[in-house]
């Protein structure tokens, strides 16, 4: 690999890199690569110790700490490379980016195959680490901070501690990432939760409502009730959105029992600046209604359901 190929491979990488003489001069992480080559040279001639010198004085003078040992790709890129740790038995790919502070660790003390394999095309994100004889795939993303113990496919992103699949494999065909717009599988899972509950309840609603007076009659008393003041706070505007509450699935359940009436709202968080006003909006129009005499708004701290929402909005259009 020649040094236009070095200097290219950064101005491809970091959009910060201005003039040829600024990346010679002012990339450690470069500097680290250059003398990770000729440690390894070193090491495959069975010269040893000046093969761990020569890395020893790499980490002191960069911050990156490359075994002699490990074996590198083509086009490979340390952005700023401060606390980079790549073990002995490590595999990196060609084309693979890497930020700083991220871990190529091993979790065995026999001598034998113990840090991560890394594929061509690989996107790690600072502070990662990646621990055993795993194999990241082609092409795939992982996320800032994440720890990684298991084998990665082609084209997937990882994020978390542990590391878990966010997004389904696909062919990559960008090498940055893009850390603002990484999914929660967690979040995601809860929401779908939230969704199959909401659904349960409906139906167990449903199956009160078919009950043999008098407890079905009061019940069915109740869901009409119920649904006037759905239909009541459909009045009240979300500010930051303009849509109505009830359609944006903020109202999770309406409980209505002899004049009172207790609603739980969802917000993305009880210091949502909002929360006090549409507190104070629910009870107003509520308080108007006939027969109901006490109106008590708990506000719940759990995650808003945007995915369903939008399949709502997809559904009416």
């Amino acid at each position: 690999m020649s040094i236009r190929e070095y200097i290219q491979t950064v101005f491809d990488k970091d959009p910060a890199a201005k003039t040829v003489w600024e990346v010679i001069l002012c990339y450690p992480g470069l500097h680290a690569i250059w003398m990770h080559r000729i440690s390894h040279y070193l090491w495959t001639h069975q010269l040893f110790f000046l093969a761990r010198f020569a890395s020893h004085l790499a980490r002191f003078l960069t911050g990156v700490e490359i075994h002699p040992g490990a074996r590198i790709g083509r086009r490979f890129f340390i952005d700023h490379g401060m606390g980079v740790v790549i073990g002995e038995t490590a595999e990196v790919g060609n084309d693979v980016l890497m930020y700083m502070g991220t871990v190529l660790g091993g979790t065995s003390l026999e001598k034998k195959k113990r840090h991560p394999t890394i594929k061509d095309g690989v996107v790690i994100g600072a502070g990662s680490i990646l621990l055993g004889p795993i194999t990241v795939g082609d092409g795939a993303k992982i996320g800032a901070g994440s720890v990684v113990v298991r084998n990665v496919p082609s084209g997937a992103t990882v994020v978390g501690v542990p590391g878990r699949i966010a997004e389904p494999e696909y062919p990559s065909t960008r090498t940055d990432l893009d850390y603002g717009n990484l999914p929660d599988p967690m979040l995601r899972v809860v929401s779908r939760l939230l969704y199959r509950q909401n659904r349960l309840e409906e139906r167990l609603r449903y199956l009160e409502s078919a009950l043999p007076w008098p407890e079905g009659e009061k019940i069915r008393a109740d869901l009409v009730k119920e649904e006037e003041i759905r239909k009541t706070l459909k009045d009240i505007i979300d500010p930051e959105v303009g849509i109505d509450i009830v359609d944006l699935g903020l109202i999770k359940d309406i409980i209505v029992n002899d004049g009172q009436v207790e609603v739980d709202m969802v917000l993305t968080t009880k210091a949502c600046p909002l929360a006090s006003h549409l507190t104070e909006q629910v009870k107003r129009r509520l308080e108007g209604l006939h027969c109901i005499r006490e109106v008590d708004v708990r506000i719940l701290d759990e995650p808003w359901n945007w995915e369903h929402f939008a399949r709502q909005q997809k559904a009416r259009a």
